[in-house]
């Protein structure tokens, strides 16, 4: 039963960043102009730099092929994306937002630490 929980939480956790990183494909020129709201520089360079990360830490953690690399990229893309995006703390939402993203950092943190599990690329890497 431990298997497939982790499994199921390595789902939950991949998807929002797999499904963030396809709306960033869906709409780049929107996503720029986001990004150049905040005052952010090179908003091409950063927008690809985010869509990579989601993308490929979002199938790392969800296959569980080197998921506590791409956990560890899905960490560290959090960390400037929250301070930058989600600290306007008189916005409700935004509240919210940034809580949220502490909550997947937790997470990610944990798969960081432990692993993908037993239902993982890597444990089927490792059992052959």
């Amino acid at each position: 039963m431990q298997a497939l929980i982790q499994l199921l939480a390595r789902f939950f956790i991949a998807f929002i960043f797999l499904m963030s990183g396809l709306g960033k494909i869906m709409n780049l020129s929107g996503t720029q102009q986001y990004m150049a709201q905040y005052g952010m520089p090179l908003t091409y360079v950063f927008l690809i730099g985010a869509i990579c990360a989601e993308l490929l830490g979002g199938l790392s953690v969800l296959t569980g092929y080197k998921a506590k690399w791409g956990a560890f990229v899905l960490f560290l893309f959090l960390i400037p994306t929250t301070l930058i995006f989600h600290t306007e703390f008189s916005d409700q939402t935004q509240v919210i937002m940034f809580m949220k993203n502490l909550a997947i950092i937790g997470g990610l943190l944990l798969l960081v630490s432990h692993g993908a599990g037993k239902i993982s690329l890597d444990a089927f890497k490792t059992a052959k």
